[in-house]
């Protein structure tokens, strides 16, 4: 039986890779100090699988370690990080503490305790404006908000630690992520989310209202362009990566998008279409940071992971209709 550390596994995207490796057959230990994630969401992935769970955080340096010392992990998947551009333009310290020191620090457990495999959540954020589209591995990356540099500082400190301790790494940068589990039990419960395509449906079946909170850009119709991956692809691909580290390959970084820019006008109409409806539309508060378009070559990714992206923003949409249905506001608690 393979035994796996998932950080930040109670998160949006983190409980959608525990229930996979849970269904795969993997022990499961979840590591989330519960600031951001939720304990209803463990408390439903109990039923997939052999699921651990220690609520501790990051940058408490005895904490992780203590965990890491007490099974021999076959690898560790790192979710754990504050991820909202906005709240990072606001408050970059929490974000360089938080996201920094907390990969500083799990890094040094994984060494203190010889555990080698990394699988890191990065982000098309350390990339910043493009100078060339679609944008492939070797872009220039050059953030434009706290958020991303932070992600890109953990880049690199996982890089020294491939090269001076050999902890080899899968480091995954991925573009906007949407979509919730088929069966609508686990989903996004961001409170507030910055996530354009969730708040689209809440927007369009009444949960909440709908703001316009895009700056106007330099785009066909003036509004960001985003490559837009289902949360349930993005969960394959760390399940992939992890066995592509455990067969020997070395350390890699992999762009997981679909390669299809769509706006964000676009992405309302297309939630109008599906649930049919017309969502109310109002301007809020500009976010700071935004850069104009971006989507992803995923080619190295399909080449050297076998990875594809299989879920359509359709599917990923009516997922989200599925889940918010049953848990309007996300889990309670």
């Amino acid at each position: 039986m393979k035994n796996v550390l998932i950080t930040g596994g109670a998160g949006y995207i983190g409980s959608h890779a525990t229930k996979l490796f849970l269904t795969r057959g993997y022990n499961v230990t979840v590591f989330d100090n519960l600031s951001r994630g939720f304990a209803q969401a463990i408390e439903t992935l109990q039923q997939y699988g052999k699921l651990s769970f220690v609520q501790g955080d990051l940058r408490d340096k005895e904490a992780i370690s203590k965990i890491l010392k007490t099974n021999q992990y076959d690898g560790v998947i790192h979710f754990a990080a504050l991820c909202l551009v906005n709240e990072s333009m606001e408050n970059p310290y929490v974000y360089f503490e938080n996201n920094v020191l907390g990969t500083l620090n799990l890094l040094e457990g994984m060494r203190q305790h010889n555990i080698t495999n990394l699988v890191f959540s990065s982000t098309c954020a350390t990339y910043g404006e493009t100078q060339y589209l679609p944008v492939d591995e070797q872009h220039p990356q050059n953030p434009t908000n706290p958020y991303g540099d932070s992600k890109l500082m953990a880049e690199r400190i996982i890089k020294w630690y491939n090269q001076i301790h050999n902890i080899k790494s899968v480091i995954l940068r991925y573009f906007n992520v949407c979509g919730a589990t088929e069966d609508g039990l686990i989903g996004d419960s961001k409170k507030p989310s910055q996530l354009l395509v969730q708040n689209a449906v809440r927007g369009s079946l009444g949960i909440e209202p709908f703001y316009l909170t895009c700056p106007e850009v330099d785009t066909p119709d003036g509004t960001p362009i985003r490559d837009y991956i289902d949360v349930n692809d993005l969960a394959d691909a760390h399940l992939k990566a992890l066995g592509y580290l455990m067969e020997g390959n070395p350390s890699n970084i992999f762009n997981l998008g679909t390669g299809k820019g769509y706006s964000v006008k676009e992405i309302v109409q297309q939630v109008e279409s599906i649930t049919k409806t017309t969502i109310p539309q109002q301007k809020g508060e500009t976010r700071k940071g935004e850069y104009a378009k971006i989507y992803a070559d995923n080619s190295k990714a399909k080449k050297l992971l076998n990875w594809t992206p299989t879920r359509t923003l359709k599917t990923s949409i009516e997922n989200l209709v599925k889940w918010y249905e049953k848990h309007p506001h996300g889990f309670d608690y």
